[in-house]
């Protein structure tokens, strides 16, 4: 439990690190995903222990999946954006914290084809793939909260998209989903 703690405290002031130029901005998209990322470290220091328990049940067959979908969409989006994004570091722009992020170019292949937020969409199903690791009732209020931060973050950089990309991202909007293509 001990080690737990001070993982947590640990991870949580690197996370503060990245994101302390949003942290100042409070309906920055990087405000709401600190918590994102804070609730979803409660989560896996929660089931950590449980993480290769009973791997073939069906709640870690289901975590499994998800965990998987997480992390192709964490890689594939991060790719996408990086080489098609065209990141440049002297983009003025206070809410975005981490250099691939400041993309001057409106990504819309791959992914981005189907859903606006392919990495908010990465965390989700990491969230949930490691609630599948061990279903509780606290797993499920944290689970629960990190969604609702996610798509607060979603939101508020949709804001930011618009106001930095205009029209083509308003246009881009009507045509996608927020997390899971034709459904949301």
């Amino acid at each position: 439990m001990i080690l737990r703690v001070i993982i947590f405290i640990l991870v949580s002031i690197g996370m503060a690190f990245v994101s302390k130029s949003s942290l100042r901005v409070p309906r920055s998209h990087g405000f709401y995903r600190f918590f994102a990322w804070e609730f979803i470290l409660v989560l896996t220091l929660l089931n950590i222990g449980d993480w290769f328990r009973d791997p073939f049940s069906s709640h870690q067959v289901v975590s499994w999946v998800f965990l998987i979908v997480s992390g192709f969409l964490a890689w594939h989006s991060v790719q996408l954006l990086r080489i098609l994004g065209n990141p440049n570091q002297e983009r003025k722009d206070h809410t975005a914290t981490i250099g691939f992020e400041r993309t001057t170019t409106l990504v819309t292949v791959g992914a981005y084809r189907y859903i606006r937020h392919p990495m908010y969409g990465s965390l989700l199903f990491f969230a949930w793939g490691v609630f599948f690791k061990d279903p509780s009732w606290l797993g499920g209020i944290l689970v629960l909260a990190s969604t609702a931060c996610l798509v607060a973050t979603a939101r508020a950089e949709e804001t930011e998209n618009i106001r930095f990309f205009g029209p083509a991202y308003q246009a881009y909007k009507e045509k996608t989903k927020m997390f899971i293509p034709y459904v949301y």
